[in-house]
């Protein structure tokens, strides 16, 4: 089975978009010499948006803004609930979500535009809320670099959700917007096994080194959290302790949890990777997840998605609380300071 896997991709098919009326299969694979199977080779696409900032009033998000300078994420992770949103570019959630990574390449002039213009409440921004910023796409684009100093220019308020190290290569813009209270920057953790996290989400930074870009980040006096997440049940819930426990010691100042949920298309890609490579897991796994979320692998109720309901949730719930309570005390992540956006990027005199 192992020499059938597709190595350094977290998909292993191409599941039909349910937007396409007509899907490409193999009727009779049992007659073929070798499975049909489409390159995966990664490849680029430009688009031009409209907008580049997109504003959610989700209940259980309250105002948040976002910008996604890519759309689909080579990282690869297995259980990503941003799947979905490439079928409304055509491709699939499967291996084209990963391998066909949409580029934005006018997101810098776009924000300078947008926040040249900007007379509304100042939120802070969030790269990205649904694909990576610091995806392997980034070094050949550096479009989230070009972004951070357009936020220093405007000195508007960011915030940066990560699982690849290449965010200290912005380490000194990062300082920059430290200094003045206009930055957190979160590194996403779900395993410190590399047994694990290869298997799981095959394109991000290993474990030991998002320990080390806490540090790093820490030490530059660069605000850092974790958000140890998606938690999933019986593969990675047991390591939560541990890995409060490391991050904090990494110098990470605050810490947050998210369940897994599989919601549209996911559920089925999910299901056959945790057959593929975790088989004698798989059903446990399945089952606790559905044991979270009412008997369903997915939930999209507000609220209650992000953390589950039932006893197992409970218990995951628990065990956070008393982990950043004892490794976290007295620790707090500085909040944004919102007064020194300069409107029109001119400095504000009254």
């Amino acid at each position: 089975m192992t020499d059938s896997l597709i190595k350094g991709r977290g998909s292993q098919f191409n599941h039909h978009n349910p937007f396409e009326k007509h899907e490409l299969v193999t009727e009779h694979p049992e007659g073929l010499d070798e499975p049909l199977r489409e390159g995966v080779k990664t490849s680029y696409f430009f688009e031009s948006p409209k907008k580049i900032v997109s504003i959610s009033n989700s209940p259980d998000l309250g105002l948040m803004h976002s910008l996604n300078p890519y759309q689909g994420c080579e990282h690869g992770c297995a259980y990503c609930y941003a799947r979905n949103s490439h079928n409304y570019w055509g491709f699939s959630s499967g291996l084209d979500f990963e391998s066909k990574i949409i580029v934005k390449k006018s997101a810098p002039q776009m924000l300078d535009h947008y926040l040249s213009k900007y007379q509304g409440e100042v939120v802070p921004i969030l790269l990205s809320g649904n694909t990576d910023c610091y995806q392997p796409a980034e070094r050949k684009f550096q479009l989230t670099r070009k972004l951070l100093h357009i936020f220093y220019q405007y000195r508007y308020p960011v915030s940066i959700i990560t699982k690849n190290s290449l965010v200290l290569r912005d380490l000194d813009i990062l300082q920059q917007l430290a200094s003045e209270k206009l930055v957190q920057v979160f590194i996403s953790i779900t395993s410190l096994k590399e047994s694990v996290r290869r298997k799981m989400e095959p394109r991000t930074a290993s474990a030991l080194k998002k320990l080390q870009v806490i540090e790093k980040l820490s030490r530059a006096s660069v605000p850092v959290a974790i958000m140890n997440a998606p938690v999933i049940p019986g593969l990675t819930d047991h390591e939560m302790p541990e890995i409060l426990r490391r991050t904090s010691e990494s110098g990470a100042l605050t810490a947050g949890y998210a369940l897994v949920r599989l919601n549209g298309t996911i559920s089925h890609l999910f299901k056959d990777w945790i057959h593929k490579f975790f088989p004698r897991k798989a059903d446990k796994v399945l089952n606790q997840i559905a044991a979270c979320h009412e008997g369903k692998l997915n939930d999209s109720q507000w609220h209650r998605r992000q953390t589950g309901a039932g006893n197992l949730a409970d218990i995951i719930a628990q065990v956070f609380k008393t982990n950043k309570r004892k490794y976290f005390k007295d620790r707090l992540m500085p909040a944004h300071d919102k007064t020194k956006f300069r409107r029109g990027g001119n400095y504000q005199l009254f």
